[in-house]
Order: structure tokens, then sequence, then C-alpha cells
């Protein structure tokens, strides 16, 4: 059985304020052909279809779009909710939609409920195990205490269960979760309960495949254990990636071979660092024009109007961060501690300092900052007199 296992869709995020939503639709244009294209025979989609629990309209739209899309091509969906999702509201009308091919696994009551498909070799069980927070699941799955790994060994314990009664079938697992060995970059939401977000993979044993959702790099943890990965960027944690997709064909016995489908960028992503001046003169830069841009500045005072400048040569740029290579040493003392015994003009040029990385306020910055305090003791005394 030939399957496109993807996830992390994040329908209706943006990257640093810019809409993706375009780039999403191509990626789904991407999808769909893949399946016509590839003969793909089952398409999994291991969570966080969504960015957020209410999604916008228009990621609701391009939602509905790609599942017209997918059940006209007649090729079976099996889809669970993330941990971004809202797995009631994206379970709404699941069962109407069963109907066309699209199962969709929000209820972690049914973990141990398959949808049994068929090929040329026989039965193939697949199963989804939505993103189970476990305060919520805990009870309801029998597990021993509310971690990660205790919740979603309980919900494979039921996987196996049903597996015991279908023999000679192989198994596939959809699942949100972060599994030990893999790769974290910074736009995944932290899920860490008491201390521990990862689970073993070995708790997928005795499954031939398991589909993995939540972490956005694409990876293989064992042959048959792998995350596919966001199919875009969704931070600059992510500049290295490759963006993909993997295509999983199972044999016969339950073996697995895996290959991977880039998908389409959108704009490449650069991380670039140094003083301004070198950032906005480097020859060696030049191919970032086009590129979604994080600037690092390391001058050691602020320059002046830095993001307009830099977005003359770089027009995409969306993230400035300062990070001084060098500066003064600052002192360790509390807040309270630096303030004593300072009048109010002198904490006034001290935090022009700091804020400037060791440039001190001149002659007329703190003249500036003096009529600007005695401007506001004048109002206090006014008030004061008025009272």
């Amino acid at each position: 059985m030939r399957m496109l296992h993807t996830s992390d869709w994040h329908l209706g995020r943006s990257f640093h304020r810019v809409s993706l939503l375009a780039a999403q639709r191509a990626f789904l244009d991407h999808l769909v052909e893949t399946v016509r294209t590839r003969e793909i025979e089952v398409v999994l989609v291991a969570g966080d279809i969504y960015d957020r629990a209410v999604p916008p309209l228009a990621a609701v739209e391009l939602f509905d779009q790609a599942l017209h899309r997918l059940a006209d091509l007649g090729v079976p969906t099996v889809m669970i909710s993330g941990n971004h999702d809202s797995a009631r509201r994206l379970g709404v009308g699941s069962g109407l939609i069963r109907q066309a091919g699209i199962h969709l696994h929000t209820d972690p009551d049914a973990c141990g409920t398959p949808v049994l498909l068929q090929d040329a070799e026989g039965p193939v069980a697949l199963y989804g195990l939505p993103y189970l927070e476990p305060a919520m699941v805990r009870d309801r799955l029998g597990a021993a205490r509310a971690g990660h790994a205790e919740v979603l060994g309980a919900a494979m314990d039921r996987v196996r269960a049903d597996l015991t009664t279908r023999p000679g079938t192989r198994s596939v697992v959809l699942a949100h979760a972060f599994v030990t060995g893999g790769a974290a970059s910074d736009s995944e939401r932290d899920i860490t309960v008491g201390g521990v977000a990862s689970v073993p993979a070995a708790v997928f044993d005795g499954v031939d495949y398991a589909a993995l959702g939540h972490l956005h790099g694409c990876q293989t943890l064992t042959e048959r254990v792998r995350y596919s990965g966001s199919p875009l960027a969704y931070s600059f944690s992510e500049a290295a990636h490759r963006k993909s997709m993997w295509i999983v064909d199972l044999g016969p016995q339950g073996e697995v071979h895996a290959d991977r489908v880039d998908c389409p960028v959108p704009r490449p992503l650069a991380r670039i660092r140094g003083p301004l001046e070198e950032l906005l003169d480097d020859p060696g830069l030049e191919g970032h024009q086009d590129s979604w841009v994080e600037a690092t500045l390391t001058d050691s005072a602020r320059p002046h109007e830095p993001m307009a400048r830099l977005a003359e040569r770089f027009p995409h740029i969306v993230s400035l961060v300062f990070d001084p290579d060098e500066g003064p040493a600052r002192t360790l003392a509390s807040y309270a501690q630096r303030l004593r015994g300072r009048s109010d003009q002198e904490i006034a040029e001290d935090f022009v300092e700091h804020v400037r990385s060791g440039r001190a306020a001149d002659a007329d910055e703190r003249a500036e900052l003096r009529s600007a305090l005695d401007e506001v003791r004048l109002d206090d005394t006014l008030h004061e007199v008025a009272r």
C-alpha cells in the first residue's frame, strides 16, 4: 500500500505577520498533484491541521477545498487533531464526511478503532491517535498517571489489543507527540507536562509504521517511526530544513520503504549577522535579496533607523535582533541597589547609556533630559496645589 505522510499544515498561520495563505494553497495544490501522479492509495495527516483552535474563515475554506479535492480523487484520507487544533470543533461532521472517504479522528475513546483498507496484499488497519492532553484523557484511557508517555502508552495498548483480533493485518498508527530523539524548532508549541514532554519511540512497538506529527523537521527516528515535518517553515529556526512529505510503501509483510517528496518553497529564509554597515555592503549577501531575512546587529551602539536601511537592500526583512558583540560589563546588583542614592537625572542618563550599549548621553541630551524632568516636577507641583 502506498501512503503519503504529511502533518502540521497550520492553516491560517502567518510568518512574522506576513500571510502564508497563498503558500499554503500552493502546498495543497502540490499535495493533490502528488496524490494523483504518484498513485497514492491513502493520505495520512498527523495533526495540527489548523494553527489555532478557532481558525480564520480563509483557513477553514482552504481546508474545505482540500477535502473536496481529495474526495474527488477517490483516495481515502486519515487525519487526526493536533495540539493546535480544537478537537471538538474539527470533529464536527466527521461522521458525515467519512462517507466521502475522509476519516477524521479527534476522539481519544476511538483510539483502538481502525480505518480498514484493502490492497492486493490484504488488509491494512490505520489507527488515528489524536493529540492526547494527559490531564484530560488519563481517566478515559485508564492511564497510570497524567503523563505523555502514560496516556500514549495506554492508547497504544488499545491499538495492540485490537490488532490481536486481526491476524495477518498490517498496521499503521498516526500520532501527534514529541518522541524522544526528535529535533525540535522554535515554532512548535510546548507540550511539557510535569517537566516531561517526550515519549520513547518504543511506545509504537507492534505496528508496522508510525506516522508522526508535531515536530516541524522531517526526520527518521527508526525505519518505522518518522516525522514528516511541516510543509512550510514557520520560524527562522527552520531555515535549514528541507520541507517535504514521505511516500511510504508498505509491503505485504509490513516492510517499509520511504522516499521524500519536496514541498514548494514560497521564499527562502536567511539569517544574517554583523554590524549594520557590513550587512549593507557585503557582496556575499547579494543572494538574500529575495529571502525572508532575520538580521542580527552586533554594533556596540544601536544604529539610526536600522530596519529602514536594511529594507532598502533586503526588501523582505521581517525580523531585527540586537546582540552587541561587546560592551561595558554590567553589574549583577539588583535593580533597587543600582538606583539607591541616585538622582532622577542620573537614572535617566544611565538608561540612555544602557539602551545604546555603552554610549553615554552627550551634553545636549543631558540638557533635554533635565528639561523634561523639570517639566514633570512642575506639573506634579501644580497638581498638588490644585488639590
